[in-house]
């Protein structure tokens, strides 16, 4: 069944309660600053996880600048990854930063519990919210291949006011807070496409219109996007705006 007709069975984002994941690991404490303090379990996990990266399916690849990549690819983000070390995948998260559904549930369970406890972390700007909508955060990718992951939220397009603008937001500090961190590689999901109901072609305009304000700042950005509804328009958006 294509995802936009799944869309019908989902209950409307206002009506969304979401609960925390639990898991039976074993606590860990990381060392954000000594990644190398890690237990060696997590090394063993990362390089088996890198391995499956090349498993994403289809993939188009745009030139932003002449030192800088737009690759639109389609498959499961959780296992992406260029290099382990410079690269971040975007979680399209809520603004407690403590897992959901969709891609934020997704990217929890394969990061593990220490991707929650480092969410926790994050100061809370007023009770309930660590990240608002349109803003963004970062925390190490723990047992992704990825070596870190952006937090952004973006809007419930029939519910917040100016969602274009929120929307660009997201995208925008999500890229922001790359850039300070020194990321030359990352990868997003396609932003409130989900159960936030943002219609496709408009968020496929919003997205791809910012990344290509950022074309010297990153050696590849790429959406990773799961279905093939999303990864058809995604792709037609790059062509129109970006060609070659």
């Amino acid at each position: 069944m294509r995802a936009a007709s799944l869309l019908k069975f989902l209950p409307h984002p206002s009506s969304l309660t979401r609960t925390p994941s639990s898991s039976s690991l074993p606590p860990f404490t990381p060392n954000f600053n000594q990644p190398s303090n890690f237990p060696a379990i997590f090394s063993k996990i990362r390089v088996s996880a890198m391995s499956t990266a090349a498993n994403l399916g289809n993939s188009r690849e745009f030139a932003l600048s002449s030192s800088s990549r737009l690759k639109i690819q389609q498959g499961d983000i959780t296992q992406w990854s260029v290099d382990g070390s410079s690269d971040a995948i975007v979680n399209a998260a809520n603004e407690r930063m403590l897992g959901g559904g969709g891609v934020d549930g997704a990217i929890h369970r394969a990061a593990g519990t220490e991707l929650k406890k480092a969410c926790y972390k994050v100061p809370e700007v007023r009770p309930g919210v660590r990240c608002p909508t349109g803003e963004a955060r970062i925390t190490p990718g723990f047992r992704l291949p990825a070596a870190h992951v952006i937090h952004t939220v973006g809007p419930i397009y029939d519910v917040d006011k100016n969602p274009e603008a929120l929307l660009k937001n997201a995208y925008k500090n999500s890229l922001l807070v790359a850039k300070e961190n020194n990321i030359q590689y990352i990868a997003f999901p396609a932003i409130s496409c989900g159960v936030y109901r943002y219609p496709y072609d408009e968020a496929a305009n919003i997205a791809i219109s910012t990344v290509k304000e950022f074309a010297n700042d990153f050696k590849e950005v790429y959406f990773i996007l799961f279905s093939d509804d999303i990864y058809n328009v995604w792709l037609e958006k790059a062509e129109a705006l970006v060609g070659n």
